[in-house]
């Protein structure tokens, strides 16, 4: 788990110095508007007062987004090359940053109302991670995640080809999820009201001239059984 650790320091190094929302995606037209809808996922239940953890923060382009609720935010990631960027992008100040090791977090049981997170979980061990934002979420707290679903054929090829991987920016470590085991360990690890719905047929490399029109055909497409299940995200909400 250390060295997983040490390649994603490393990883954010490398995401600092060429541009991290280049390889994240988040900079195309297509990009900014499957960013947007994230942003909605992930903050629409918080509000001011409320203590959130957000896991993986990177340079905060959710950050800000997340500090527009109200509610009291500390952002965490183990690179501190990224969270120097995160704090130059939103300095709010119900807004703190902190180096922290999502297997080992240095908070209290049972503090945070929530716990968010945009493209996180699939850098982790996932077991150890859920088990430890379970321990500092607080009793009828929610967790928020939208993570890369591994039954889209794109996903499946640039998580498990480690040419692939190193060709679009990833880190060596990083995977996808099946929601189906993924449920079943969240409802082991503790959690209920579990939800892990796919989303997301758009690509982030869309020409302008069709965001709109293949924006609202994948709209059309989450709702279609079957079909729906090789969106390219999950949406993944749970209580403790």
């Amino acid at each position: 788990m250390q060295e997983r650790i040490v390649r994603e320091i490393q990883h954010g190094r490398f995401l600092a110095q060429h541009g991290a929302g280049e390889i994240w995606n988040w900079e195309s037209a297509a990009g900014k508007l499957r960013w947007a809808r994230r942003v909605k996922m992930l903050s629409k239940h918080l509000g001011p007062g409320m203590k959130v953890l957000e896991v993986g923060c990177g340079t905060g382009y959710f950050t800000r987004e997340l500090a527009r609720s109200g509610a009291n935010i500390v952002a965490i990631d183990v690179s501190p090359e990224l969270l120097e960027i995160a704090r130059s992008n939103c300095s709010a100040p119900n807004v703190r940053y902190e180096i922290q090791n999502a297997y080992t977090l240095s908070y209290p049981d049972a503090v945070f109302d929530s716990v968010v997170g945009s493209s996180v979980l699939h850098h982790l061990e996932i077991e150890a991670a859920l088990r430890e934002i379970y321990r500092v979420l607080k009793r009828g707290g929610a967790i928020c995640f939208t993570e890369p679903n591994m039954l889209n054929p794109q996903v499946a090829i640039q998580k498990n080809v480690p040419w692939i991987k190193r060709k679009l920016g990833d880190s060596p470590d990083e995977t996808a999820f099946f929601r189906w085991p993924l449920r079943r360990l969240l409802e082991a690890t503790g959690y209920h009201e579990v939800r892990i719905a796919p989303f997301d047929f758009l690509h982030p490399r869309t020409p302008v001239a069709l965001v709109g029109r293949l924006n609202s055909l994948g709209r059309v497409l989450e709702n279609v059984p079957v079909l729906s299940e090789f969106a390219g995200s999950l949406y993944i909400r749970a209580v403790k």
